[in-house]
C-alpha cells in the first residue's frame, strides 16, 4: 500500500511539472504606495506570488515555462489565467527592480512597478 501510494504522487509529480514551485519573485506587493497589503486581489490592494501563481485583481495566472533573459535578471512566463469568467494565455516578464524593494512586470503594450509589502511576522 505504501509503495503504490509513493508511486501515485511521483506520477502525479511527473505530469504536472512545476505545480507548485516557489519563483524567485514570490512575495506581496503593493499595487498603489498606499495600498493595503492585506487586501489581495482587489482594486488598490495588493498583488501576490506564490509558488507559481501570480494573484492580481480578480485574477489568477499560472506562472508556466519560465525562460531566463539573456544578460538581464529577469524571467519570461507563459501566463495561463482565469478571471471575471474567462481564460486566457499571454506572455509577461517579471524582473527585479534595481534597488530589489520590488518587481516590475511587463505585459505586452504595458510595464507596471510593485514595490514589496513589508508584512509583519
Amino acid at each position: 500500500m505504501r509503495i503504490r501510494r509513493q508511486f501515485t504522487c511521483l506520477l502525479v509529480s511527473a505530469l504536472v511539472p512545476g505545480l507548485a514551485h516557489a519563483t524567485p519573485y514570490d512575495g506581496v506587493y503593493r499595487q498603489v504606495a498606499n495600498a493595503d497589503c492585506a487586501l489581495i486581489g482587489v482594486d488598490g490592494g495588493s498583488i501576490e506570488i506564490r509558488d507559481g501563481l501570480f494573484h492580481g485583481v480578480e485574477t489568477q495566472c499560472r506562472m508556466a515555462n519560465p525562460v531566463n533573459v539573456v544578460d538581464m535578471d529577469a524571467t519570461l512566463y507563459d501566463m495561463e489565467c482565469a478571471g471575471e469568467g474567462a481564460q486566457w494565455t499571454e506572455r509577461a516578464m517579471v524582473m527585479h527592480s534595481a534597488d530589489r524593494q520590488g518587481i516590475i512586470m511587463v505585459w505586452n503594450g504595458y510595464a507596471f512597478r510593485y514595490d514589496r509589502c513589508e508584512i509583519p511576522e
